[in-house]
């Protein structure tokens, strides 16, 4: 791997280039604090610089235990001027699990906010491998002895030089996505840099020649960007992505400082810095939102909202009503993707055509495939395989028998086949129908969750609904839904199913209802479906 410019196909070449570019425009913002583009990328340096330390190799991996914070974005940065994976990791998680993900990613280094500092404490034995834990202080627990507090790690580049690690950067350097899913333990998808550099590059809308990269951004980019704020957490790709594409076209951040996500601090952010792009996940998200306005209304304007990007969990019709009433020059993006791969299908909606939930655009690498992986034709009815071909991760990692599953040859191409199902209606679009891990069994029948869940979701009462299957001794098993209702409306079991026969065969409407006031998601509104499932049999009748 070379160090020469072409060879440098790296996010940390683009945000290097705008820190000289723009050196004084705002970058990052959380609360009262608030960095310059020159000031991001020097404490990136910093940080670069201390993780480089007498033991540092190509294998190391830096692990960020954090919630939304300029320090999250600055660990980013870092990791990819060192040229190795930073490894996302869920702060919800308890100790064992952070020591699984820890020793399965190979972490050599943590950045760890103060409030996770015991959880922290309590895994340090069990993972010999880690050289240096580093404490951001969150106003919680003081730096313990044991780790290097960030503001000094943050300060160590000294003079002006960049850094850079003995070995360089290059576009083959990996960049490592945990993703738990919503079943199993969590699993690395390894992505190569250029790839995502050009993913990236794809999607926002400012494009580089990524052939002569740095000259490409000084030469495209006249003005810093728009401000934008990932409501989703970082530690999830939706909300690290959102982040990443308001960088990529020198943009400025504004972290949330809530431990957990607040609605009024959104809005009141939107305001003051005149936010153009939002990213959120599914209903957990826009029912808070639309609470808060409904709660003061007249308090916040919000028109500078352009962008709303949502992943990782659908919205129904009426939740993107509703923010187009008071966001309305706004488009929103409902994407459809996996971490196996991007770019499956877009949706989008504005205040003139909110199309039906769950209706995809396929994106110009998707297809869905037969059980003799070809084509399906538009308007067959079939229901197919979703795949993804071109730019693909490497794989799992130290996986290799699961990746194999994943990513396969098919007509000669390699593709990603993350398990999802679709059928590819006369117009050309995608009407998702579910993943293979979720398919209920009833009666021999095969129900998809997501065709079931984003019915009931175009009902006028429902706010938000999850399906699953739960044992049966007549069925096998039997369609079950979890849902929540809007405060003052009221809906029966019998009227809900009627809502689905009326849409789809009898078999998949839900032969029990287990109503709950809020549904079961993880904190990037992602559905936590043995939870779900656990309800649902605690509601069955004996």
């Amino acid at each position: 791997m070379g160090t020469e410019p072409d060879a440098e196909r790296s996010l940390a070449v683009v945000w290097e280039t705008i820190a000289e570019r723009f050196p004084d425009a705002p970058a990052q913002v959380q609360g009262d604090r608030a960095f310059t583009w020159a000031q991001f990328d020097r404490r990136a340096d910093g940080i670069t610089r201390t993780l480089l330390d007498g033991k540092a190799s190509r294998a190391d991996r830096v692990a960020q235990y954090l919630r939304n914070s300029p320090e999250y974005l600055e660990v980013s940065h870092a990791a990819l001027k060192a040229g190795i994976p930073a490894v996302n990791s869920n702060y919800r998680y308890k100790g064992e699990e952070l020591r699984y993900l820890w020793d399965d990613a190979d972490v050599t280094a943590v950045v760890f906010h103060g409030s996770f500092t015991e959880t922290a404490a309590g895994v340090r034995g069990r993972l010999p491998r880690i050289r240096q834990w580093i404490h951001v202080d969150d106003g919680t627990h003081p730096c313990p002895e044991w780790a290097i507090p960030y503001e000094e790690a943050a300060a160590a580049a000294g003079g002006s030089a960049r850094v850079r690690a003995p070995w360089g950067i290059s576009g083959e350097d990996l960049f490592l996505l945990y993703t738990g899913g919503t079943t199993g333990l969590p699993k690395g998808v390894m992505w190569r840099t250029t790839d995502f550099l050009e993913q990236n590059n794809d999607v926002s809308r400012v494009h580089f020649d990524v052939t002569r990269l740095a000259d490409s951004v000084r030469e495209s980019l006249a003005a810093p960007g728009w401000s934008h704020i990932s409501a989703s957490p970082y530690m999830h790709g939706s909300g690290l992505f959102g982040a990443f594409m308001a960088m990529h076209e020198a943009g400025c951040v504004i972290s949330l400082t809530g431990s957990g996500f607040d609605a009024v601090e959104l809005l009141d952010q939107i305001d003051a810095y005149g936010v153009a792009s939002v990213t959120i996940s599914g209903e957990v998200f826009t029912s808070r939102i639309l609470a808060a306005f409904d709660a003061e209304p007249g308090r916040w304007d919000s028109t500078s909202v352009r962008h709303v990007l949502n992943s990782g969990g659908m919205l129904g019709e009426a939740s993107k009503r509703g923010l187009l009433a008071h966001w309305p020059d706004a488009a929103i993006l409902d994407g459809f993707s996996s971490t196996e791969g991007f770019g499956m299908g877009w949706s989008v909606a504005t205040r003139a055509d909110i199309p039906p939930t769950g209706l995809f655009t396929p994106g110009p690498n998707t297809q869905l495939l037969d059980e003799n992986e070809q084509p399906v034709a538009a308007g067959s009815g079939v229901i197919g395989r979703l795949s993804v071909r071109n730019r693909l991760p490497v794989g799992y990692y130290k996986d290799p028998e699961k990746s194999a599953r994943t990513f396969q040859m098919i007509n000669g191409v390699r593709s990603s086949v993350p398990g999802d199902h679709a059928i590819l209606r006369a117009d050309g679009r995608l009407q998702l129908m579910g993943r293979d891990s979720l398919c209920i069994n009833t009666g021999g029948e095969k129900v998809f969750t997501e065709e079931v869940e984003l019915t009931l979701l175009d009902h006028e009462a429902v706010t938000d609904v999850l399906v699953v299957g739960i044992p049966d001794p007549t069925w096998g098993e039997i369609v079950t839904a979890v849902v929540a209702v809007a405060d003052g409306r009221t809906a029966t079991a019998a009227e809900l199913a009627g809502h689905v026969k009326e849409r789809l065969a009898s078999y998949k409407a839900p032969k029990l209802v287990a109503f709950v006031d809020v549904i079961p998601r993880g904190p990037n509104g992602k559905p936590d479906y043995p939870a779900a499932r656990a309800i649902a049999v605690a509601a069955r009748p004996a």
